[in-house]
């Protein structure tokens, strides 16, 4: 028996498939390679190099690794991208999902935990956000994961099936032991940036908007370290084992940090000034976003234990100075 991670080479999906080795877990992981990397994979899992989209792939690999439950991080996730080619997003984010979908009830895979995001609230009311908050997001990334999660909930209802969606807030950080982090090219995650810049990958770093309703002016946003993430996620696989009934849940700290306290924890960590310009606000950004997140501690009994911004930039430091070592990107 295994557990299918979908997007297991990438940044999210490759903590996942470490947790799960570290915990003696059979692993499958199918990814097409496209954004993520053979190297990042844990040596105990099985990768199948592949698209989600491919029915035909996952009715000979589900049955073939006696695969019990999937993890889904497969997808495309950047917004601006999204917004110039929202079909290519309708198609990888929701298409893709819905064959993955299909072939979990076909071969009777009862569990699936969802990678979902904050994005689906869109501009947010009510600070923190609730998971009972409208849904209205602002980009065709926000809206194809939104589309995932109604399948999720109405597949629920017409067969023997379970899922978790666990909605992400901002995701920065990597493996405390060195073993994977983000390791994408053009990654557009502030603090993966930050720590660009530091190492001189970059020239400068922008900052857009300092006249937001925020103490100094810049947006405020809530970090959570990976490894936290992660655990979640494991948190919510054991609850679907033993039975527990759906769940959705934001997967945050429940505080936030500016832009511009980020940028002030790097500088701090690394001992080096960021080239720093500032420009105007960009549409769709909201002041601030910030996770209501009692769901998951309550439910699943999720204990955060890198909630320190000081120490999610050491591990994110220390992983982009690995990775100028490594020579991959």
């Amino acid at each position: 028996m295994s557990i299918l991670v979908t997007g297991g080479a990438g940044y999210i999906g490759s903590h996942m498939v470490w947790a799960l080795a570290d915990r003696g877990e059979s692993v499958v992981v199918l990814d097409r390679l496209s954004t993520g990397f053979a190297w990042a994979v844990a040596p105990e899992a099985k990768l199948v190099v592949g698209d989600i989209g491919d029915e035909a792939l996952l009715d000979d690999l589900i049955p073939r690794y006696g695969v019990t439950a999937i993890v889904h991080f497969a997808g495309s996730i950047i917004v601006p991208e999204s917004v110039s080619d929202p079909l290519a997003y309708y198609l990888n984010n929701t298409v893709k999902s819905r064959a993955l979908i299909a072939a979990a009830v076909r071969h009777g895979v009862k569990n699936f935990v969802f990678s979902s995001t904050a994005a689906v609230y869109g501009d947010p009311e009510v600070i923190p956000v609730p998971e009972d908050a409208p849904l209205k997001p602002l980009s065709p990334y926000g809206t194809s994961k939104l589309m995932t999660e109604m399948m999720l909930a109405d597949t629920s209802k017409a067969h023997d099936f379970r899922y978790a969606a666990l909605r992400y807030f901002n995701v920065a950080g990597a493996d405390p032991k060195g073993r994977t982090g983000q390791s994408t090219k053009g990654a557009t995650h502030l603090i993966k940036v930050a720590v660009e810049a530091v190492l001189g990958k970059r020239s400068e770093i922008s900052v857009f908007g300092t006249d937001y309703d925020t103490p100094d002016g810049t947006g405020v946003r809530d970090y959570i370290h990976v490894t936290d993430l992660i655990a979640a996620h494991i948190l919510a696989l054991d609850h679907l084992a033993n039975g527990g009934p759906n769940l959705i849940a934001n997967c945050g700290y429940a505080h936030g940090f500016s832009v511009l306290e980020v940028l002030r924890a790097v500088e701090k960590v690394s001992g080096v000034k960021l080239p720093i310009t500032y420009g105007p606000r960009r549409a769709g950004d909201s002041p601030k976003v910030v996770a209501l997140a009692d769901r998951v501690r309550q439910t699943l009994g999720w204990v955060p234990r890198y909630d320190d911004l000081d120490t999610i930039v050491a591990h994110a430091l220390a992983w982009e100075n690995s990775l100028a070592k490594r020579n991959q990107v």
